[in-house]
């Protein structure tokens, strides 16, 4: 069974940089992979998502584009997550999620798309 692990997070500055990464235990390449976020209390939102197979196909959710990067690892079944200039307003449990998909395919941002998830890392900024 497919199974995601986050690492990464953890406490910066306003301003700061971070990374996170998620390793995916099937290390086929014919996945969609992304990061959500949620604070206690809100709806999760979306961050990031990618084709595993053609990182070409990825895109950004409008409050972190520009600012965050993601991007396939040197293996297939890890994603990382390049957040800069963090803000207070990113401080939330980052989770990263999973389903299966062939090259090309775009699932985006839309959470009940995806049927793997992680048990997320928090991330918090300082203000």
């Amino acid at each position: 069974q497919v199974q995601l692990v986050e690492s990464g997070g953890g406490s910066v500055q306003d301003g700061g940089a971070l990374r996170l990464s998620c390793v995916n235990s099937d290390t086929d390449n014919n996945y969609c992979m992304a990061w959500f976020r949620q604070i206690p209390g809100k709806e999760r939102e979306g961050v990031a998502f990618i084709n595993v197979a053609d990182e070409g196909v990825a895109g950004y959710g409008d409050s972190v584009e520009g600012r965050f990067i993601i991007s396939k690892g040197n293996s297939n079944n890890t994603v990382n997550l390049e957040m800069n200039s963090l803000k207070p307003e990113d401080s939330a449990m980052y989770y990263c999620a999973a389903a299966t998909c062939l090259p090309g395919y775009l699932l985006g941002l839309r959470a009940i798309r995806y049927t793997y998830w992680g048990q997320g890392t928090q991330v918090t900024v300082a203000s």
